[in-house]
């Protein structure tokens, strides 16, 4: 366990006694008494008592309530962005091999990594420009990787419903 000391700073529990705890922190080991040190965990804890669930469900629940609210993952709000004509469509992929076989994809499950790509994006150009410790130059060359990725990209803008929400070179 990760623990936080007064003077010591962040350590690493190794050992447990009745009145000790031997604790790697960066400058060696110590023997302290947890109770009277001013010890206390370093990361957040949750205690769960009563639980009628393996711990993976509740962790996999949390999880999704999370990002649902952090508007991370929203499965109806992607599709409502995927054009009509494509909903319950499939991406079919053949290969040239006819030995191989067909592989589909749900046009809805692949429109969705298409506007992760397309977000995740976006959050690297902001992070670009807000960045205090690159030049101007060095902004402006990373920009143009990311703008040649939109490029890149807008061979998809036929899957959008809104021409607000497709990939776009800068000028266009």
């Amino acid at each position: 366990m990760r623990v936080r000391h007064p003077q010591y700073g962040t350590g690493t529990v190794k050992a447990i006694a009745e009145h000790t705890a031997d604790v790697r922190f960066d400058e060696g080991l110590r023997t302290l008494d947890p109770q009277g040190s001013g010890l206390e965990p370093a990361e957040p804890q949750a205690s769960l008592t009563g639980l009628d669930q393996p711990l993976g469900t509740v962790l996999r629940d949390f999880a999704q309530e999370l990002a649902m609210a952090m508007g991370l993952d929203r499965p109806d709000a992607v599709a409502e962005e995927l054009g009509a004509r494509w909903q319950r469509g499939k991406c079919v992929l053949h290969p040239s091999d006819p030995t191989l076989q067909t592989k589909e994809v749900p046009l809805e499950l692949f429109f969705h990594k298409v506007v992760m790509m397309r977000n995740n994006l976006r959050v690297l150009e902001q992070k670009i420009n807000a960045h205090k410790d690159l030049s101007d130059a060095e902004k402006f060359d990373l920009q143009q990787y990311i703008t040649r990725c939109y490029g890149s990209m807008t061979t998809f803008n036929v899957l959008f419903r809104h021409k607000d929400g497709q990939f776009t070179t800068k000028g266009e």
